[in-house]
């Protein structure tokens, strides 16, 4: 079955990065779009990132962008998301997710999410 496991989460401090990285298997990972998304404490899971299955695209949510990158290794069935700068409004569960529709929405597979937690 489709498996996506999260990994790289951790307690740092604000101005700090990490990187988390996703491993899929059960599926034709290079078929797929991936994408980030995260869920703070008492909100609703968002979307972050999400990159097309060749990495020739990329989106992000504006409360990101220019401070976390995604990308994917297709030969590893990877995906990442660097993460610089940090701010405590980034704690949160972050969660990836695989769809066969490459956008911030209409993903197919989740994976079980990685605690991020960005102390001021």
């Amino acid at each position: 079955q489709v498996q996506l496991v999260e990994s790289g989460g951790g307690l740092v401090q604000a101005g700090d990065s990490l990187r988390l990285s996703c491993a899929a298997s059960g599926l034709p990972f290079s078929n797929y779009a991936m994408g980030w998304f995260r869920r703070a404490p008492g909100k609703e899971r968002v979307f972050v990132a999400a990159i097309n299955w060749n990495a020739g695209s990329t989106i992000y949510a504006d409360s990101v962008k220019g401070r976390f990158t995604i990308s994917r290794d297709n030969a590893k069935n990877t995906v990442y998301l660097q993460m610089n700068s940090l701010k405590p409004e980034d704690t949160a569960v972050y969660y990836c997710a695989a769809g066969q529709r490459y956008g911030l929405s209409q993903y197919n597979y989740w994976g079980q999410g990685t605690q991020v937690t960005v102390s001021s």
